[in-house]
């Protein structure tokens, strides 16, 4: 990790107690709206089911018999009534459940764009870092007035009115306490880390950082090319 930035750090009560070294190659890279978008429309699509499906009219069951003779009836001539012109018929050029929508995405595309959102929440104003919730039970009140008091912070004030996707939540690890305590909230999601995407990160206005210490390693790994996460990799082991 070269140069460094920092960032305040916020206590529960939204009171600033310090600040957080950031590595440059997490939090300051250049934002790439192709290489983000690329990954994102690629994310979404490996998320796809494909189980949309229309039956053409050799699937429709029925219609072996011509509906009337070819000539003399003054109609015009139809072989089945399955046509998809027919009512009951099939349907024309319609969805198939046997398309595939997934892409391959590089293990360094999906750490790069990671990086850029990373930076581009911070250098936007919408990432928080809080030393720790301290939630010690299932209590959504608590949390409920800990999203007040960082709304109080500068900059953050949307936390307590934006009424979707308002904030996600990135714990550095299992906390079953703070995911109760939010699981109420439909502006709000908590996640892990090790588990948080590109997508997610976008779909949310602010980015809450608890326990940023631990979080800023596993982030840093997470964005890090598959070169250097092992060299991150083998420092820890060290």
């Amino acid at each position: 990790m070269s140069n460094k930035l920092e960032s305040a750090v916020y206590s529960k009560e939204g009171k600033e107690v310090g600040t957080i070294a950031l590595p440059e190659n997490v939090f300051g890279v250049e934002w790439n709206a192709d290489l983000v978008h690329q990954v994102v429309v690629s994310m979404q699509g490996n998320a796809r089911a494909g189980t949309a499906h229309t039956k053409g009219r050799g699937d429709v069951r029925g219609g072996g018999k011509k509906p009337w003779k070819q000539k003399g009836t003054g109609r015009a001539r139809h072989g089945s009534s399955r046509s998809p012109i027919w009512t009951g018929g099939g349907v024309a050029l319609g969805p198939i459940n046997d398309k595939d929508y997934s892409r391959k995405l590089n293990r360094n595309v999906k750490a790069k764009a990671l990086a850029c959102v990373l930076s581009q929440k911070l250098r936007d104003g919408e990432m928080l870092f809080v030393d720790s919730f301290g939630l010690t039970g299932a209590k959504a009140k608590d949390a409920r007035a800990i999203l007040g008091a960082l709304a109080t912070t500068k900059g953050h004030e949307r936390l307590r009115t934006k009424r979707v996707n308002a904030a996600l939540i990135l714990i550095p690890e299992r906390d079953t306490a703070t995911e109760l305590s939010f699981r109420n909230f439909g502006n709000v999601e908590v996640v892990q880390t090790k588990d948080v995407n590109p997508t997610q990160l976008l779909s949310y206005k602010y980015v809450v950082v608890a326990k940023p210490e631990d979080n800023v390693k596993m982030l840093a790994v997470r964005a890090a090319s598959k070169n250097a996460r092992k060299s991150l990799a083998a420092k820890a082991t060290k």
